[in-house]
């Protein structure tokens, strides 16, 4: 039963967290947020980072308390699994490592597995036509795209960077499984 609690907490709190760093990263890259994925980004985010705006200032065009927000929640997620599995909070420290390195590891699968449907989704998406969610996702990983694509030009109309960028990542995330 245990189990299944910290696979409850971890998936909630992961999904949540992934939402506060889309809002960040469309803030950051100064997105339009009057698409439906943005605008229900907003609507989950809203009612938590808007009363931490009070408290927390904006840096240039980016809001600070979505960063806090993210750290908090990484942190609370440790902190409920370590309670729930070992029975104690341990190391302060250790567990605010735990946290960013959960973080790292969330950010590098969320863009591994969005680029890959980006890439499905343009064998299955007529070229062209608008779709609000391939346009969100063609927005959100062109910032990892872009240096790739200029290394690595197309080959007979195939943009082969989504392979590369998609291996890259694949080793990154192997990399910090193992550690």
């Amino acid at each position: 039963m245990i189990k299944a609690l910290i696979f409850l907490i971890e998936t909630l709190f992961s999904l949540y967290i992934i939402i506060v760093i889309l809002r960040f990263i469309l803030q950051w890259m100064r997105a339009s947020f009057y698409d439906a994925p943005s605008q229900f980004i907003l609507a989950l985010t809203n009612p938590v980072i808007m009363p931490l705006n009070r408290f927390i200032p904006r840096w240039r065009h980016v809001e600070l308390s979505s960063l806090v927000l993210i750290l908090g929640l990484a942190i609370l997620e440790a902190l409920l699994v370590k309670l729930l599995a070992f029975g104690e909070v341990g190391n302060i420290i250790i567990l605010l490592f735990q946290a960013i390195f959960s973080l790292v590891f969330l950010v590098l699968e969320f863009y591994f597995f969005s680029i890959l449907i980006e890439a499905i989704a343009s064998w299955l998406v007529p070229p062209g036509s608008y779709n609000p969610i391939t346009n969100f996702l063609h927005r959100l990983n062109e910032p990892l795209l872009r240096p790739a694509r200029q290394i690595i030009p197309p080959i007979s109309g195939f943009d082969l960077s989504p392979l590369v960028v998609l291996l890259i990542l694949q080793i990154l995330i192997i990399a910090m499984g193992s550690l």
